[in-house]
Formats: C-alpha cells, sequence, structure tokens
C-alpha cells in the first residue's frame, strides 16, 4: 500500500473514491436517501480495502452542500447540471466538493482521480469533460494553489 508523508492511504483512498462515485449514482438515479445508500454499499461492496472514513465524508459532504456544489459547476459546464449524464455529473460533484472542502488533497489529485473513475465507469469521452470542468474549478476556487 502506498503511503503519503501524512500517513495516508492512497490506494485505500483512491479505492473509496471509485464507490464514492458509484454511491453517488446510485443515489442520484435511485431516489434513496444517501444513509441508505452508504448502508447498502458497505454490506454489499468489497469495502474492508477502501478508506471508510473518506468514502463517507465524501458523500455525506455531497449531500449536504449538493446545491452549493452544483451552483460552483454551473458556469462551467454547457448545460444543466441535472442534463449531465450522471456518472460524470457524479465525478463533477466529487470533484468539486474536493476542492471546495479538501484543501488537504491537492488540486492536481482531486481532478486525476476524478478522470480516472469516470475513464472507468463512464462513457468513452466522459473523462475529457470532467477534466475540463474541474480544471476551470480549481482555477476558480484554487487560484493560489494553481498559480504556485
Amino acid at each position: 500500500m502506498t503511503n503519503s508523508p501524512q500517513g495516508i492511504d492512497l490506494a485505500a483512498r483512491s479505492r473509496a473514491r471509485r464507490r464514492a462515485l458509484q454511491a453517488l449514482y446510485a443515489w442520484q438515479v435511485g431516489g434513496s436517501r444517501m444513509g441508505q445508500v452508504i448502508a447498502q454499499f458497505r454490506h454489499e461492496q468489497d469495502m474492508e480495502v477502501a478508506d471508510l472514513e473518506y468514502f463517507e465524508d465524501l458523500l455525506r459532504g455531497i449531500e449536504q452542500h449538493v446545491a452549493e456544489l452544483d451552483e460552483g459547476i454551473k458556469p462551467f459546464v454547457d448545460r444543466e447540471v441535472g442534463q449531465i449524464d450522471p456518472i460524470e455529473r457524479a465525478a463533477l460533484r466529487m470533484g468539486a466538493y474536493e476542492l471546495k472542502y479538501r484543501p488537504d488533497v491537492p488540486y492536481r489529485v482531486v481532478i486525476n482521480e476524478a478522470v480516472e473513475a469516470t475513464k472507468r465507469f463512464g462513457a468513452d469521452h466522459g473523462h475529457s469533460y470532467v477534466n475540463g470542468v474541474l480544471d476551470k474549478l480549481a482555477t476558480h476556487w484554487r487560484t493560489a494553489e494553481k498559480r504556485s
């Protein structure tokens, strides 16, 4: 397992993001409450190799701030946020949450993880769309970090 200098298991965190993307998709299209989605994933998915705390932080945070995240995304997309492909929308919301509320995660990591998850689960060119939108959002929300 790859650990960061802060002792974070980066592989477990990546797995948490991939599971969170799947859970967000289920939440968006299924209409279930987030607590139900989290419980279902904890019970049915291979979660022991993922960072469960980070998984839940992402999902609870996105649920709590979804309107604000969507407003942040809105200027950088070519359609209403609700019209974006559900996997891409989940990746954008996850990336937006990390950019805004997880300054401990470098913006390049946020973008790369969202792009890689979209490549894995999304449409053929969805990752390019996610990359472009999150890069613009990072310029807006992480101006100082992007300049350095």
